[in-house]
């Protein structure tokens, strides 16, 4: 059998990008169980609580919801388990001591396959408060109707 080639997302979290400002962004593997990857490559995932840590030097993924899979027996998965995260050190300092700055977590963005292997994108981002939410809105808004504008203009000079 070919070995999988590509990327296949399994699981967004666009509220992440809504709720957070991105500051950085890694790619990590992480240690499954059998079930667990059955499940998500049947496409089933929930990132939207889930969020990541480091503790004794190795990082983690807690709260992401992985259902149980279907055709399991009876040693099937729980569904939310922490999860071990597979980073470099160097990645794992870096990550740990912005965290630990103050004001920034380690939220997962988006969960899916690349050549075969499980991988998580994690964004270190600091939580945006109300206003700034309603400023970016506000924003896209005005981006997107200047574009129309241009676009009206555009069509009428033509």
């Amino acid at each position: 059998m070919p070995r999988e080639r590509g990327e296949k997302v399994v699981a967004t979290n666009r509220k992440a990008r809504h709720d957070y400002s991105i500051e950085d962004t890694y790619e990590a593997g992480l240690v499954l169980t059998g079930t667990e990857v059955k499940s998500l490559r049947a496409g089933r995932a929930s990132l939207v609580d889930g969020y990541g840590y480091i503790d004794g030097g190795e990082a983690w993924l807690d709260a992401v919801h992985i259902p149980e899979f279907n055709q399991g027996s009876w040693n099937n998965h729980p569904p939310r388990r922490k999860r071990k995260m597979l980073l470099h050190k160097a990645q794992i300092l870096k990550i740990h001591n912005k965290v630990k700055e103050g004001g920034y977590t380690l939220v997962p963005l988006r969960l899916y396959f690349s050549d075969g292997k499980a991988k998580v994108e994690l964004a270190v981002a600091k939580g945006k408060r109300e206003y700034d939410k309603r400023q970016t809105l506000r924003e896209r808004q005005d981006k997107r109707e200047a574009g129309r504008a241009m676009g009206t203009q555009r069509n009428l000079g033509d």
